[in-house]
C-alpha cells in the first residue's frame, strides 16, 4: 500500500475552495489527473495507492466510472461556486494503478463526463496509461474514437530476470506489438522503464534501453528504482534475498540512458523524462512541474489550485462512500505559504532543461553569488545559461539535482 496521507486541515465536506485560488488564475492552465487504482497483480517495488480484486472490501470495477463521473460533478460545481475563470482542460492523464484494467468504454465515458464539464483546449492532450498485455486493436479504437489521443505503456525492462524481479506480470514481446498498435490507430506513444532493480547489470539495461528505442516510440520515461518503505522488495532486501542497488551504477545506468537516447534523438527535458521534441513531451507532467493547476479524481488522488492542496480518502471503498452521499472525497488540505510556494518552485523547475530562474535563486538565498559560481565550478549547471540568467543541470547536475536544491533552500 502507499504510505499515510500528508497531514493538513480538515477539507470541508462540500469540497469549497478558498478564496485565494482564483487569484491568478486566468494565468494558469487547467488540468485533470483519474486515479484508477485497480492491478490485477502488485509488484513487489510499488508503493502507489493500488488495490488487487482480493483487496477492494466489497468495491465493484464495474462500478468505478460513475463514482469518478460523480467526482467530476462535484468539481464542476466546487470551480464554480469559486468564482474561478472558465477555463477548457489543457491535457488529463488516466494512471494507477493499471487504467486498463477497466474496459474501454469506462475509460471514455469517464472522459466524455470531463468533456461536458470542463471542455477540452484545442490540442489537449489525452493520456492514459497501460499494460502491454490486455490493450489490442479493438480496444485501442475505442479509444481513440472517445478522444484519447496519447498512451503510456508501462514496459520497465525488457529482460525477463528483470521484470520477475520487479514481479511485473506482462510479456516482454507484448510490448512492441502494443506500441505498433498504438502508432497505427493514430495515439502518439510513450514507454516508461525502470532501471536498478537488484540484480539488473549495466548490459541488461543497455538492452532494455535499445529495446525501447527500436519501438519507434517518441517518448521515453526512464526512473531510478527507489526502494519504497513497506513494500515486498524493501522486505526482501532487508532479509537479505536480494541486494540493495547500487548508486554507483545507478548513475552509471543515467548516464548510458542519456547518452544513447540523445545518439536516437530523444532529448532530456526533465530529469527523467525525454522527448523526440518538445511537441512529444509530456504537457501533462510539464504542468505539474510549472505548479499549474489540477484536479487529481479518485482514491488516494492528489489536487492543486493556485497554492491550495487537497487530497482524498485512500481506500476506493471510503472513497465511494463520499462520492454517493454526495460529499467532497477530500480528507484533508494544506494552504502553502508564499515561502512554501517558492521553495517548491526550485524543487520543480530545476529539474527542466530550461532550467531555473537565478532571480529566483536570489530570493531564497542570501549567498546565491558564491552559490552559483562553486555549481559552474564544479560542473553541475551551464555556465552560459547561468550568464543568460538561468539554472541548467549539466548532466553531471541531474545526477546530482536533489543535492543542488538543499544547497538551494539551506
Amino acid at each position: 500500500m502507499a504510505g499515510p496521507l500528508p497531514i493538513g486541515e480538515p477539507a470541508p465536506s462540500d469540497g469549497s475552495l478558498p478564496n485565494q485560488v482564483a487569484i491568478d488564475a486566468s494565468s494558469r492552465t487547467l488540468h485533470a489527473y483519474l486515479h484508477i487504482p485497480f492491478c490485477r497483480v502488485r509488484c513487489g517495488y510499488c508503493d502507489f495507492n493500488t488495490y488487487t480484486a482480493t483487496e477492494l472490501d466489497g468495491v465493484s470495477q464495474s462500478t468505478f466510472a460513475q463514482t469518478l463521473i460523480g467526482e467530476i460533478a462535484l468539481s464542476a460545481r466546487v470551480v464554480s461556486d469559486a468564482g474561478l475563470p472558465k477555463r477548457k482542460l489543457a491535457s488529463v492523464f488516466f494512471g494507477g494503478g493499471t487504467p486498463t484494467q477497466l474496459p474501454a468504454s469506462d475509460l471514455v465515458a469517464i472522459l466524455s463526463a470531463l468533456r461536458d464539464a470542463f471542455d477540452f483546449a484545442p490540442g489537449a492532450e489525452i493520456t492514459t496509461e497501460a499494460n502491454p498485455d490486455n490493450v489490442d486493436v479493438d480496444y485501442l479504437q475505442q479509444l481513440v474514437g472517445g478522444g484519447f489521443n496519447r498512451i503510456s505503456f508501462g514496459m520497465q525492462s525488457a529482460v525477463p530476470e528483470v521484470l520477475a524481479t520487479l514481479e511485473r506480470s506482462h510479456q516482454p514481446a507484448n510490448v512492441p506489438s502494443a506500441v505498433t498498435a498504438a502508432k497505427e490507430v493514430g495515439l502518439a506513444t510513450s514507454v516508461d522503464l525502470i532501471y536498478g532493480a537488484p540484480g539488473e547489470t549495466l548490459e541488461q539495461w543497455r538492452e532494455s534501453i535499445e529495446a525501447a528505442l527500436s519501438y519507434g516510440t517518441d517518448h521515453i520515461s526512464a526512473y531510478s528504482l527507489i526502494v519504497e518503505e513497506g513494500t515486498k522488495l524493501a522486505r526482501q532486501i532487508k532479509s537479505g534475498e536480494l541486494a540493495e542497488p547500487d548508486e554507483d551504477l545507478q548513475a552509471d545506468k543515467y548516464e548510458l540512458a542519456d547518452q544513447l537516447f540523445a545518439a536516437a534523438g530523444l532529448n532530456w527535458y526533465e530529469v527523467s523524462n525525454w522527448s523526440r521534441n518538445s511537441a512529444t513531451a509530456s504537457a501533462h507532467n510539464v504542468a505539474y512541474w510549472a505548479s499549474q493547476d489540477w484536479w487529481g479524481y479518485g482514491p488516494g488522488a492528489h489536487s492543486h489550485f493556485g497554492g491550495v492542496r487537497w487530497w482524498n480518502a485512500k481506500h476506493p471503498a471510503a472513497y465511494a462512500s463520499k462520492v454517493a452521499a454526495n460529499e467532497s472525497p477530500a480528507l484533508g488540505r494544506e494552504i502553502l505559504s508564499d515561502q512554501t510556494r517558492l521553495e517548491e518552485r526550485v524543487l520543480l523547475e530545476i529539474r527542466m532543461s530550461q532550467g531555473l530562474s537565478i532571480d529566483l535563486v536570489k530570493q531564497l538565498n542570501a549567498d546565491h553569488a558564491k552559490l552559483i559560481s562553486t555549481f559552474i565550478a564544479d560542473e553541475l549547471i551551464d555556465a552560459r545559461a547561468a550568464i543568460g540568467g538561468h539554472l541548467v543541470l549539466t548532466l553531471k547536475g541531474r545526477l546530482l539535482a536533489d543535492s543542488l536544491v538543499r544547497q538551494i533552500l539551506a
